[in-house]
């Protein structure tokens, strides 16, 4: 068989994220090489994309207030106030409830994610969106469009917002990426950022590269398979040929950067050619987004199990799609929160396996919330597209059993949650739909995020350069 150089090096690179050529050229090492040290311990970040804009105005329901939301939501898109009895949440602004198949998702009906937010390890972050700047009903009525998030209530553009953290301008490298940039793995070898759900603005970065593999069931030894590397005499050819041609021509800034890519990919693929960690876990079965979560704890395994540590400092991205839910909302829904609710706790015990639940923090990310007013009636009803939106955060480090927020009027802790008036006199909704205005832009929650992490302070600015027209940067959910 012959191949060509190129073809060779196109080989190896398959693993790596488009962004991964220009990031390694060397205008962008220095970057890499004055980032700070990740410090001690091990940190990792597990985004959880619920794709298609997941209605929060379900997953968290008011309990005190609950003649309210079932007068606007209507009896086809409300849940019966007799299935949240039992999973009401205590707050400091009153109680709430978690929608049914978030609180009783088990099997056997126990209290999957209920059960953590009592045990203080799940909080929820409250009416979270992208901003340029923070926007009252009249100013978002009246002023110029510029003052909003561009293409506003758009799947793919919002999408690009929540994973970019600009609302402003289109970018090209996502909030991970850019945390990857100024946090290194902590390992020579291995990349900051994997995601298992394919290439994803998230994940790119300007110095950094990231990882693409596959989920579970594909063992870690197949997720970086060189094909045509074997013990024959030709194989064995073709491989010095490979590895040969990674030593001439590196006075070429591109060649350089595609050889070092490529050196990488190898590396990744050396390391993870090993039998696949195990857990004592009941992972979910024929549950898409468990089975990304599955790859997840794997690879933080295997990390984490070396000697010594291949590194210690690791961000993923994993996504379950489902949530464009303008028809059917109720059943489709309670369905992606079942296998949602499943999929995290069995993630969450795994780290507990591991001895690393204080160190993996999980949250969910979404397009937008959807309308507070159904669209459609009967069996069939739906919602459609919205703004800000409700979030779980997940883990041993998480100062859960709370809600978190900011008070869209300082006076009133209670105003974190939106006020539940739809159109003119509300002052939290855009219009008369309850698309309700975000109190807490995405910079926040991100932030919040980050600095836990461990990014330095002095780069949250690099990180999210809007950051400074909110306040205040650290929620303290974590």
């Amino acid at each position: 068989m012959d191949l060509t150089r190129r073809h060779l090096f196109r080989m190896a690179g398959y693993g790596l994220g488009a962004s991964a050529l220009t990031s390694l050229i060397e205008k962008f090492k220095l970057a890499t090489a004055l980032a700070a040290a990740p410090g001690s311990g091990y940190k990792a970040l597990v985004c959880i994309h619920l794709g298609g804009g997941n209605d929060g105005n379900n997953m968290i329901i008011p309990y005190d207030n609950y003649a309210t939301y079932r007068n606007l939501r209507g009896a086809d898109l409300s849940i019966p106030q007799d299935q949240l009895a039992n999973r009401r949440l205590a707050t400091s602004i009153g109680n709430f409830a978690m929608h049914p198949r978030l609180g009783d998702a088990g099997p056997a009906g126990e209290p999957v994610l209920y059960d953590l937010y009592a045990q203080s390890k799940l909080a929820v972050v409250l009416n979270v969106g992208p901003l340029v700047r923070n926007l009252t009903r009249s100013e978002y009525q009246t002023l110029p469009p510029a003052t909003r998030p561009y293409q506003l209530f758009s799947h793919s553009d919002q999408v690009e917002i929540w994973q970019t953290a600009r609302a402003d301008s289109r970018a090209i490298t996502g909030w991970g990426g850019r945390i990857a940039d100024r946090v290194p793995s902590g390992g020579p070898r291995l990349t900051t950022i994997t995601s298992i759900s394919g290439s994803q603005v998230f994940n790119n970065g300007n110095s950094s590269n990231p990882l693409i593999i596959a989920a579970h069931p594909t063992t870690l030894r197949n997720v970086l398979v060189l094909n045509g590397f074997g013990s024959g005499t030709d194989e064995t050819a073709r491989r010095n040929a490979f590895n040969f041609f990674r030593t001439i021509d590196r006075d070429t800034t591109l060649v350089r950067a595609c050889m070092d890519v490529t050196q990488q990919t190898s590396d990744i693929a050396s390391l993870f050619n090993v039998n696949d960690p195990t857990f004592a876990v009941q992972w979910p079965a024929n549950n898409g987004l468990a089975n990304q979560l599955w790859q997840v704890a794997k690879v933080i395994k295997l990390v984490t199990t070396s000697d010594p540590p291949l590194a210690t400092r690791q961000i993923f991205f994993v996504s379950q799609g489902g949530y464009d839910t303008h028809g059917n909302q109720l059943n489709d829904q309670r369905n992606n929160f079942y296998a949602l609710s499943l999929a995290m706790r069995a993630f969450y015990e795994a780290t507990v396996e591991m001895g690393l639940q204080n160190s993996v923090t999980t949250f969910t990310s979404s397009d937008f919330s959807r309308t507070y007013q159904p669209s459609g009636s009967g069996a069939s009803v739906g919602s459609d597209h919205a703004w800000g939106n409700n979030h779980l955060v997940m883990g041993g480090a998480v100062n859960g059993g709370q809600f978190y927020g900011v008070p869209r009027d300082p006076t009133d802790p209670t105003t974190i949650h939106p006020t539940l008036v739809i159109g003119s006199p509300s002052p939290s909704d855009t219009d008369n739909r309850g698309r309700w205005i975000p109190s807490v832009a995405v910079e926040q929650y991100a932030a919040t995020l980050a600095t836990w992490f461990g990014l330095a302070a002095g780069d949250l600015n690099y990180v999210f350069p809007l950051l400074n027209r909110f306040n205040p940067a650290n929620l303290g959910f974590v």
